[in-house]
């Protein structure tokens, strides 16, 4: 289709027709005999090299999907049956998006490498992706943390929304463009006694922003916009591609597909949505500003559904929502993106419900009112309280680089909490911009954000607040595993540490940070056995 007579652009936004393709619901997993694990336990999925239409305007563009699909099959699991899964490597030798080889570890390692985090997972460090467990196809090269080929997801956890990603060592931002991301949906017994939206009335919703060039092909940007880098001592030529401060499209990607629509019944309906994006956060509101019945956050349902009108989503964390469409029979409804640090006139929506079939049953599902018993952690129980800065810094090319507590990724670790131990972790964001932090392995609650003298802490280190705490917000009061630290202020978190010892991350979840030295290793002890720090010899 044209518009107004221009022929479809990939490239331009302005010239691609909105809402022309169905969304499409990734198809689930399914399970494959193996002798060696439980009957419909075990899963092999492929990382391949693929051809996928992500407009039907569009020529097929060239994709990186598990499976060969963006995105991949959907993992569906049940609270404390463990899933056995093996990612294979099957993709090409050479990248096709633009890789900077003076990101640490990229130099001296094959050119494709790839390693799956199930996000969100409590699980041991073996199975956790950790991005030094990487492997090449057919493991014919591995990283130093590499462990073992099969994950064992225990799910010894409440049911809850995670998703699955590369998470290869200063690769993970090229990875995850290329399509390399899946939902995987944890199922326990209180999700069905709510009775809940659920069969093709619960959608899972991906969305991520993507630019194209003409012939349809991804682009990635190779090259810094000013006023970067920056003159430092001794600097070397910029490299050629270089890692950017992050990837922000120009058009907006539902389940792999540009500005999608739903045809939708006028019943209720559940979704589960995640923001997959590199870089972009998105403000979720529906155009005819009806409330959304929010039931769950990044770790599982709320104590009570909780009503709102828009939801600020970056990159990473995830929604669990009720739309009731009822009372709009006929009508059509946007879901709008209201963000504004990357706004435009294209990317402010991101698809559209058209509210046109025919009830085809009664409507049976509820909207609960409570969910799952509220279980809080309280500040005075905190064994520990550490102070964490978000800070910034120039690399020897003269690039922005941000870090964590003044420190890059290969440093010791610092961040050793013991095994049952609480911890409160305050982030202390100095940086010009906000950062989605992300821990692994542990599920946490937000206590609090405050504003402080960021010049007097950045010039003397101390830390003066120049404001009162505030609240969660309405849509963040549940568990997470990522939280957005805001400029200018502490952002207080509190966690348990139990279940599992040994090496894990914390990071930025803006992908181009976390792969230019924004993350930073987590190793849990137990402090009557102490888990001995990894032997990597680089030589």
């Amino acid at each position: 289709m044209k518009i107004n007579d221009q022929p479809v652009n990939p490239a331009d936004p302005a010239t691609i027709s909105k809402f022309e393709d169905k969304l499409v619901i990734p198809r689930v997993a399914r399970s494959k005999p193996n002798n060696n694990y439980p009957p419909n336990s075990y899963y092999e999925i492929q990382m391949l090299k693929a051809r996928h239409r992500f407009h039907k305007d569009f020529p097929y563009t060239d994709v990186w999907g598990y499976d060969g699909i963006v995105p991949g099959p959907t993992i569906e699991a049940k609270k404390d049956v463990t899933t056995y899964v093996k990612y294979l490597n099957k993709l090409p030798d050479k990248h096709f998006l633009p890789v900077d080889y003076s990101l640490h570890g990229v130099n001296n390692s094959a050119e494709v490498r790839t390693v799956v985090h199930l996000h969100g997972a409590n699980v041991a460090s073996a199975s956790d992706g950790h991005p030094e467990a990487w492997y090449t196809k057919n493991y014919a090269a591995t990283g130093p943390l590499f462990k073992q080929e099969v994950h064992a997801y225990t799910n010894h956890q409440p049911g809850t929304t995670m998703w699955y990603h590369d998470h290869a060592m200063a690769l993970t931002r090229l990875n995850v463009v290329a399509g390399l991301a899946g939902f995987y949906l944890l199922r326990d017994s209180l999700e069905e006694r709510l009775k809940l939206p659920k069969g093709d009335y619960e959608i899972p919703l991906l969305i991520q922003d993507r630019s194209f060039n003409e012939d349809g092909s991804i682009f990635y940007p190779t090259k810094l916009a000013p006023p970067f880098p920056l003159p430092v001592p001794d600097q070397l030529p910029l490299p050629d591609p270089t890692v950017t401060l992050g990837y922000v499209g120009n058009t907006v990607i539902v389940n792999g597909k540009v500005w999608p629509y739903l045809n939708v019944e006028p019943r209720k309906y559940r979704f589960r949505i995640l923001n997959g994006s590199n870089r972009r956060s998105y403000k979720l509101r529906l155009s005819n500003e009806e409330e959304m019945n929010q039931i769950g956050t990044d770790g599982g349902f709320l104590a009570a559904t909780t009503k709102i009108i828009t939801a600020e989503l970056n990159p990473a964390e995830r929604i669990d929502v009720i739309i009731d469409f009822s009372k709009f029979a006929n009508e059509e409804i946007f879901l709008m993106n209201d963000d504004e640090e990357f706004a435009d006139e294209h990317t402010n929506v991101i698809m559209k419900f058209i509210v046109n079939l025919p009830l085809r049953r009664e409507d049976t599902s509820q909207i609960p009112t409570l969910l799952e018993p509220a279980m809080d952690l309280h500040e005075h129980h905190a064994h520990t309280i550490r102070n964490l800065p978000l800070t910034s810094s120039l690399d020897r090319y003269g690039r922005l680089m941000l870090m964590l507590d003044n420190k890059m990724y290969h440093d010791p670790a610092t961040e050793k909490p013991s095994l049952d131990s609480i911890e409160i972790w305050n982030f202390i964001n100095t940086t010009p911009v906000h950062h989605p932090i992300h821990l692994h392995l542990v599920q946490f609650k937000i206590l609090e954000r405050r504003p402080f003298n960021v010049d007097l802490y950045v010039s003397e280190g101390k830390l003066e607040f120049t404001g009162e705490p505030e609240k969660p917000r309405d849509y963040e009061r549940g568990w997470k595993d990522t939280v957005k630290a805001d400029i200018g202020k502490v952002t207080k978190i509190i966690m348990h540490w139990k279940e599992h010892t040994g090496d894990y991350m914390w990071h930025c979840h803006f992908l181009e940070h976390e792969d230019h030295d924004m993350m930073r290793p987590i190793r849990v002890i137990n402090d009557a056995h102490p888990v001995q720090p990894p032997h990597i010899d680089d030589h």
